[in-house]
Parts: structure tokens; C-alpha cells; sequence
């Protein structure tokens, strides 16, 4: 399998999102074999954003700061969440992400073991940026 397999892949898990500014969506895959995936939502049992609307448009925040006055839960953290459920191991895997990872879900993927994440669309964030340069994991760009 190549990039743009998986890529296509989180592309299509990001069109499950209900995420009124940014449909994200995130595949773990381990010796070429697809072991997790998420998309950005509430917790459940929580609202729909569509139903509630969206609290960062409400306080107009600004894309790339405050991520954690969101209702969502981020798809890397879903997609490490369910490979948990799953009793999945994830150390040394790839995470393909339509969205470069914001540096919570940075924090978690280097605490995860991800040793890899491609992506699709750059998110702006140079603390996740810096922190995936300080412990040496390939963040890259598919073509």
C-alpha cells in the first residue's frame, strides 16, 4: 500500500465528522495493515455540533489557538482511544491525518509510540512541530 491509499482512507473516515469548522480524520497502520481509526467529534453521548453549534465560531477563535475550547474529540485521539479498546499495539506505527496534529494530540502520539505521521493539510502549530523535531519522528507532507 502506498501514501495515497491511507490518505484516501482518512479522507473518507474525515467525512464522518459532524465538525462544523474542520472534518479531521486519522489511520494507524502497523506493518501495512490498517489497526485504528477516528474522526473529530463530541464525547459520546454529548451533542452534535450541529446541534449545538460551535463554540469556537461563537467566540471567534482563531484557527491554530485555544484548541481546547472545542467540543471534540480530535482523531488522533479517537483513533489511539479505539487501537486501545482494541488492545491494538501502535508503537512504531504511521498515523495518516487529513490535519497536521495539533501539540495535545502531539504529546500523545509521541506518548503512543506513533514513530511516523503523514499528512495531508498543514495545521499550524510549531510547538507540535517542535516537539515531533525534539524526539526525532518523520512528520511529513503526502505528494
Amino acid at each position: 500500500m502506498n501514501d495515497n491509499y491511507y490518505m484516501l482512507l482518512a479522507i473518507t473516515v474525515a467525512s464522518l465528522s459532524d465538525c462544523i469548522r474542520r472534518k479531521v480524520g486519522a489511520i494507524i497502520v502497523k506493518n501495512n495493515i490498517v489497526v485504528s481509526m477516528g474522526y473529530n467529534k463530541p464525547p459520546k453521548g454529548a451533542k452534535l455540533c450541529s446541534e449545538v453549534g460551535c463554540v469556537r465560531e461563537k467566540l471567534n477563535i482563531v484557527s491554530g489557538e485555544q484548541g481546547d475550547l472545542c467540543r471534540a474529540v480530535h482523531a488522533e485521539q479517537n483513533a489511539i482511544l479505539h487501537a486501545a479498546k482494541l488492545h491494538k499495539d501502535i508503537k512504531g506505527a504511521t498515523i495518516y491525518v487529513t490535519s497536521s496534529p495539533c501539540n495535545t494530540c502531539a504529546k500523545l502520539l509521541i506518548e503512543a509510540g506513533i514513530t511516523e505521521i503523514v499528512y495531508d493539510e498543514k495545521y499550524n502549530d510549531a510547538l507540535a512541530d517542535e516537539l515531533f523535531k525534539e524526539v526525532n519522528i518523520n512528520c511529513r507532507k503526502t505528494n
